[in-house]
């Protein structure tokens, strides 16, 4: 049997990880988009030889990892910036998604979710066995950047117009979870949309 593979996406500081979290206590494997690229840009991978020859050195801080918040600072304030930023790892993220998915095909895994914020954006979502999306009001959404990464508002606007506006995430949805309330009310509707989930056409 193929393993079915399960997008999850939603708007920035939607709860993504959140719900990711519930849904491998549930027991689902989630590979982690944003883990992948961590990964393909540890000191010594080519990737980030590559990230480092298109922006310079101070992309990196002293211990020679990769700073994204410096990074974000600049790919987010420069569309192109970001475009190239994009052409270095998301072929590689890709690639390294297609092998995990491969090892977990053949440990027998029937259902994996693929967690990842630009999904409907690049198309992915299209080739996917059912898309998961999380949302939350955009107010919300707004206070979690602040919080959390201890952006501006107008950084935390060119994070927001970075991405697809939520609704037509939505639109391609197969489930929507709604993480704008309690936790326990987020915990019930991920329970019910893994039960389908597993339950659902392979």
């Amino acid at each position: 049997m193929a393993t079915r593979v399960i997008g999850l996406t939603g708007g920035i500081a939607s709860g993504k990880s959140t719900v990711a979290g519930m849904l491998r206590e549930l027991g689902a494997e989630v590979i982690d988009a944003d883990q992948v690229a961590r990964d393909l840009v540890a000191p010594g991978q080519p990737a980030l030889a590559e990230i480092v020859g298109a922006f310079g050195q101070e992309i990196l801080d002293e211990m020679g990892q990769l700073d994204r918040k410096k990074l974000g600072a600049i790919v987010f304030a420069d569309p192109a910036r970001r475009g190239a930023l994009n052409a270095i790892l998301h072929p590689r993220i890709a690639a390294e998604t297609a092998r995990r998915i491969g090892e977990a095909s053949a440990r027998g895994i029937a259902v994996v979710v693929y967690e990842a914020a630009l999904l409907v954006e690049n198309g992915i979502h299209r080739a996917l066995g059912g898309l998961i999306v999380v949302s939350a009001p955009d107010e919300v959404q707004r206070q979690r950047l602040i919080a959390r990464d201890g952006l501006d508002p107008a950084q935390v606007q060119q994070r927001i117009d970075a991405q697809a506006p939520l609704a037509e995430k939505i639109a391609a949805a197969g489930w929507v979870i709604d993480n704008g309330g309690p936790i326990e009310e987020t915990r019930k509707a991920v329970a019910a949309v893994w039960r389908v989930v597993v339950g659902g056409p392979s």
